[in-house]
């Protein structure tokens, strides 16, 4: 492999010789990104600032894995029907509404859930903000919709044998704005108080969500789109889920205990550094940064080495298969956890840790690869979408579940979670196959 391959430098060049309808839809992948990352993160930050406890932002959190996996399998099947630009642009003005919502989530009001006993803990009346749930479905529309889309796109612009790489490339421009989006929050919480800063947070989101959608629809070329036409109805699912390559399903079950036990924390990971840890910093030029400001720092300095290692992981990965790099993400996702609930509320530590977290993303263009390789022509969307339906309906009610145990003790809830993502990426290496055909 040559050298120009393993950098990320040569994988933004890369980037910009691919197809030109890949270099569209990256560019408002990136702009649709530096919106989902400056909001996403903090929503439930934003939750507890309105009122909510950590069982309605585990309700959030399990509200948005059901989400995750009722719209990939419809959002393929229509981009495969109406063709993937019109569907990509209903979808993108779908989550610029969604932006703007969470803007006003206030106005819209509260439903309060009466007070239940379950098991040990005796769960106070739970409120949810209408608004924060409303603009939830409209603002993962792109994300979730679009995602059959998006990877039949790469799939049928990049040689098979160069998924991994054509995977990376998108990947790593995508998760530029990963970078950025972050530190634009940290900036804007750093300069105001959480609940004004963050309204303008959401603002920006809007923008950024706004030029993306109008970028796609005029400069994305659909003639060749080679994506099918037609869709059999619900029962074509079960047809998908049939046919379904085999080499999925050992990925399919890992992939699915990892993601479970991430889902049971990942939307409190900002509610322990903020609240729990409460953990500010001092920083060179800058001066010192509140928590909420320091969390942006924090999901910076993740992407930052997730960019740094991704180009050349992923050509490790065509050295020595894509098995053992999507397993190191898989790993990374499982002990961070533990890492971050039992670390010291001290900013170097965590900065460490989140550096660490930041090698899960490694993993990701193998694991892409993985998913897509396997389907037939025409057929990207429907197999992409099919597994993302698969798994994610399993994990729909983790975070639900790691809000009941967060209540009763943050301790036990990322401890559990740390435990079932050992086993998932324990029966990936012990089950899964080599995918060296598809690296």
């Amino acid at each position: 492999m040559a050298d120009e391959d393993v950098d990320a430098l040569s994988t933004f060049r890369q980037f910009f010789a691919l197809q030109g309808d890949v270099l569209v839809l990256s560019v408002a992948m990136f702009a649709f990104s530096l919106g989902f990352q400056m909001t996403g993160r903090y929503m439930p930050r934003y939750m507890s600032v309105l009122g909510a406890g950590s069982v309605a932002i585990g309700l959030y959190g399990s509200f948005g894995n059901l989400i995750s996996a009722v719209y990939p399998y419809p959002g393929g099947a229509l981009s495969d029907r109406i063709g993937s630009r019109t569907a990509l642009t209903l979808f993108g003005l779908a989550s610029t509404v969604g932006f703007v919502v969470w803007l006003f989530a206030p106005a819209f009001g509260f439903v309060t859930l009466s007070a239940v006993e379950f098991g040990p803990v005796d769960v106070d009346a739970v409120t949810l903000p209408v608004g924060i749930f409303l603009g939830l479905v409209l603002s993962q529309a792109w994300k979730s919709f679009g995602l059959g889309a998006t990877f039949a796109i790469v799939k049928q612009s990049v040689p098979p044998e160069r998924l991994a790489s054509g995977f990376a490339s998108t990947e790593t421009f995508r998760r530029t704005a990963f970078l950025v989006g972050p530190l634009l929050a940290a900036g804007l919480l750093a300069a105001y108080e959480f609940q004004v800063g963050f309204r303008y947070v959401l603002l920006a989101a809007a923008g950024f969500g706004l030029v993306a959608t109008a970028l796609q629809h005029w400069l994305y070329d659909a003639g060749e789109d080679s994506l099918g036409k037609s869709f059999a109805g619900v029962g074509a699912i079960v047809d998908d889920v049939r046919q379904m390559p085999d080499p999925l399903r050992p990925l399919l079950v890992g992939d699915t205990l990892v993601r479970f036990a991430n889902g049971m924390v990942y939307t409190f990971f900002v509610i322990v550094v903020v609240e729990f840890l409460d953990v500010g910093a001092t920083l060179p030029v800058v001066g010192s940064v509140n928590p909420d400001a320091y969390f942006g720092i924090l999901l910076a300095v993740e992407m930052a080495v997730a960019l740094l290692v991704m180009a050349p992981v992923a050509a490790l990965a065509q050295r020595v298969g894509l098995k053992p790099v999507v397993a190191l993400g898989f790993a990374v996702y499982a002990v961070f956890p533990a890492l971050l609930i039992y670390a010291p509320p001290n900013a170097l530590v965590l900065a460490l840790l989140f550096a660490f977290s930041g090698l899960r993303f490694a993993g990701l263009p193998a694991h892409k690869a993985l998913i897509v390789g396997p389907a037939e022509e025409n057929a990207g969307g429907r197999v992409v979408g099919t597994y993302y339906l698969l798994r994610n309906v399993v994990v729909v009610p983790s975070a639900a579940l790691g809000g009941w145990l967060y209540a009763s003790s943050p301790e036990v809830a990322f401890g559990v979670a740390t435990v079932v993502g050992v086993v998932g990426t324990a029966y990936f290496l012990l089950f899964g196959e080599e995918f060296d055909a598809y690296a």
